[in-house]
């Protein structure tokens, strides 16, 4: 019998799937409960737009072209687009500074390629994106933990990454509404991420997946925007921002895009060619017949909704959770971040959960790059309404309040 794993590359012993995918599966079961997944609500998405834009397609001279091979760095019309919504971010970029990728999640896996090496640190926050961890894990790095509000010193930094075998290469951050504490980094925050990358001279990643999802609070301008009033242009910028059509239109089509110096788009655009020459044409044309239409308008439906659960959730938060859990009241985005008492055990209690309280949420280890964080887990409010709430974080409440003998 052939033993595939002497075959297989070291770095593929670093990749593991998905606690979060695997949850999704619970979806498909009537009796669970789930703030799993971080998906979007799919009675929200724009179907009817999308049905139209395809038949628009179908139906025009453009079919061929929506069929065919096409430019590596993406539909150019839907880049001229992008070109003025970034602008209105307050980030004035080119048609060189736009690169399409398939999810923003290949952007993720594109960006590890391009800057690690083994043994090279990447800084990511305590937790971050579990994606982004399985993205970054095949290029074998190590990691140290990014504090935008602390005060850690370069050279601290620069020790450990030696010590570690490599160098520092980039700090990556999710600035707005987190995966997955839903926690925003203040504008000094984002200003010390900016210092601390121009000491160190590496690169920033800024995940914008949920930037457009504020439901209250004063906007703060993007990393990248920052970067550019300071500098002047953003070809002489270190930050790289990622941006996704997943959470406002849909995620199935596949269509994230990448915004950053020149330099790094044609270094991307060459993996892109290596690796599936582009992205799915005809959905880039979809996706900008139904933004055009009515990008804003899709927005300001689906923050009506989410906003909305988010009460829900946090109101049921303080009417059932015990004393010594606490929790995040993000301003905006997908989820709320539970921290249980020490010596608690998330992944314990989702078991338990499962069983008895028929109740899904993430335990919160997974997203904590050195193992820590057994005692936090994630959930989720964007496909659950008002009645699973209520039902479901009262479950939790009792469940919680049992382990630790209240």
């Amino acid at each position: 019998m052939l033993n595939w794993d002497t075959m297989f590359a070291s770095r593929s012993s670093l990749m593991r799937a998905s606690e979060i995918r695997e949850l999704l599966k619970l979806l498909d079961q009537p009796d669970i409960i789930s703030f799993a997944g971080g998906i979007p609500d799919p009675a929200l998405f724009p179907a009817e737009e999308f049905q139209r834009a395809y038949a628009d397609i179908f139906s025009g001279a453009a079919v061929n072209s929506a069929l065919q091979y096409s430019v590596s760095e993406g539909y150019k019309p839907l880049r001229e687009w992008l070109i003025g919504q970034m602008g209105a971010l307050g980030i004035p970029c080119g048609l060189d500074n736009v690169f399409i990728v398939s999810g923003s999640q290949q952007g993720l896996d594109y960006l590890g390629k391009l800057f690690l090496s083994p043994n090279d640190t990447a800084l990511v926050t305590w937790p971050t994106y579990l994606g982004a961890l399985q993205a970054f894990n095949a290029y074998e790095p190590a990691y140290d933990q990014l504090t935008p509000s602390g005060n850690r010193t370069p050279e601290s930094y620069r020790v450990a990454a030696a010590a570690a075998g490599g160098k520092v290469k980039f700090a990556y951050l999710s600035a707005d509404f987190s995966n997955p504490t839903g926690e925003t980094v203040d504008l000094a925050g984002r200003k010390r991420v900016l210092a601390l990358a121009e000491e160190l001279d590496i690169a920033v990643i800024e995940d914008a997946a949920y930037q457009s999802l504020r439901y209250d609070g004063e906007p703060i301008l993007p990393i990248l925007a920052l970067e550019i009033a300071e500098k002047g242009h953003i070809n002489d910028t270190r930050t790289i921002y990622c941006g996704s059509f997943s959470k406002t239109l849909a995620p199935g089509l596949r269509v994230g895009f990448i915004v950053a110096n020149a330099p790094v788009i044609r270094k991307l655009v060459l993996m892109k060619q290596a690796a599936d020459l582009h992205s799915s044409t005809i959905n880039q044309m979809a996706i900008l017949d139904v933004a055009v239409r009515g990008f804003d308008t899709q927005v300001v439906k689906i923050k009506a909704v989410y906003s909305h659960r988010r009460d829900c959730m946090l109101a049921a938060l303080e009417k059932y959770m015990p004393k010594g859990t606490s929790w995040t009241k993000p301003e905006g985005g997908m989820f709320i971040w539970i921290t249980l008492p020490e010596g608690m055990d998330g992944a314990k209690l989702l078991a338990k959960s499962l069983e008895t309280a028929k109740v899904a949420f993430v335990p919160g280890k997974a997203f904590f790059a050195d193992g820590s964080g057994a005692n936090t887990f994630r959930v989720s409010f964007s496909c659950a309404n008002e009645q699973m709430i209520e039902d479901g974080i009262s479950r939790l409440g009792r469940l919680i309040t049992d382990e630790i003998g209240g």
